[in-house]
């Protein structure tokens, strides 16, 4: 959130760096207490670099599997950690492959511009036919 600048009654919003390092360390903490986590990224107007005083940071994480409604997931996850406001978007494994396969502009927008912070998308491994993720990210059931 905003803080006070130490000798002005002005208020500084995070810079970009700022919100970038505490959203990984966010995303990376999220990660390592919840073994059905494959990826969790960011996008908007941070991931555009065109936030300014007053943005929220639109988030988007990727689980496995999940016994929760997509309404419903979102309130699993604690962003008030996080410097500035947040949405975020849970989508399983699943949902995330038939939403891009779909090919809307929006799941176009996520595609293009998600900087991702932990894993990466799912997708099919066309060799084996398996759910994999992108290379480097972690590989769970």
């Amino acid at each position: 959130m905003p803080v006070r600048s130490l000798r002005s009654s002005v208020l500084v919003w995070p810079s970009l760096p700022q919100v970038d390092r505490e959203a990984r360390a966010w995303a990376a903490r999220h990660a390592s207490a919840r073994p059905d986590v494959v990826a969790i990224g960011y996008f908007g107007s941070y991931a555009r670099r065109e936030h300014g005083p007053g943005s929220d940071i639109d988030l988007v994480a990727i689980v496995w599997s999940s016994g929760h409604p997509f309404v419903e997931r979102a309130s699993d996850w604690d962003v008030g950690e996080l410097p500035v406001p947040a949405e975020l978007l849970v989508y399983t494994a699943e949902e995330w492959r038939r939403f891009q396969d779909a090919g809307g502009r929006f799941a176009r927008v996520l595609a293009a511009e998600t900087v991702w912070m932990v894993g990466g998308p799912p997708r099919e491994d066309v060799a084996a036919g398996t759910p994999t993720t992108d290379p480097g990210a972690p590989l769970r059931p």
